[in-house]
């Protein structure tokens, strides 16, 4: 398994890159254009802030070989803000567009509690979950996250509540996103990145 994970320059690259790897994948880190147009494998990493992240799709030509390549049915995983740059539109940077792949917005969590939602907690799965598929339903995740996508489209696969439910874990066709660091994870997320590899081959 080949898998392009989309460099941007977020810090938490090479920690992917490894976690994936001891699980047998080949990682072709990559900023370059016709890499992520033939690609049979995405994954877009993301730590940060959002313009950050959209600010360099754009200036390497990313955005429309990304949407082409997830348009024809490869396999995509988005980390963090991996996950919120699929949506329309994000809070933390109003004046840039996301991709666009699904409706709608990502917003703050409340303020009335402790930001950047930062270290362990659980989900909560909503429907069957390819990702979350042998995992134990009482498993902790790493978060690390002051934005986060609603709850409720029929996208959203699992959530999780950090002073109101978002969207943890999205899955719909070929497209899959998770809001906390599977990298991070311990042995539930080695083993989730173990189910979207299985998905993706």
């Amino acid at each position: 398994m080949i898998v392009t994970l989309i460099d941007y320059g977020a810090g938490n690259v090479t920690s992917v890159v490894r976690a994936l790897q001891r699980l047998g994948a080949e990682v072709r880190a990559t900023n370059q254009p016709e890499e992520i147009t033939t690609a049979t494998c995405l994954v877009l990493p993301g730590v940060g802030h959002c313009a950050a992240l959209l600010n360099s799709l754009d200036s390497h030509g990313l955005r429309g070989p990304l949407l082409t390549a997830i348009s024809r049915g490869t396999p995509f995983l988005g980390i963090c803000l991996g996950l919120q740059a699929v949506y329309q539109t994000s809070a933390e940077a109003p004046e840039l567009p996301g991709l666009g792949i699904l409706h709608g917005h990502v917003e703050q969590l409340p303020k009335n509690v402790k930001l950047p939602h930062m270290g362990w907690n659980q989900l909560r799965p909503l429907r069957d979950c390819q990702l979350l598929r042998d995992i134990p339903p009482d498993a902790y995740f790493y978060f690390a996250h002051s934005y986060a996508a609603p709850a409720g489209a029929p996208s959203t696969a699992a959530t999780c509540e950090h002073g109101r439910e978002f969207t943890a874990i999205l899955e719909t066709k070929r497209i899959f996103g998770v809001q906390f660091h599977p990298e991070k994870s311990g042995a539930p997320g080695a083993k989730l990145l173990d189910n979207f590899l299985r998905v993706a081959a």
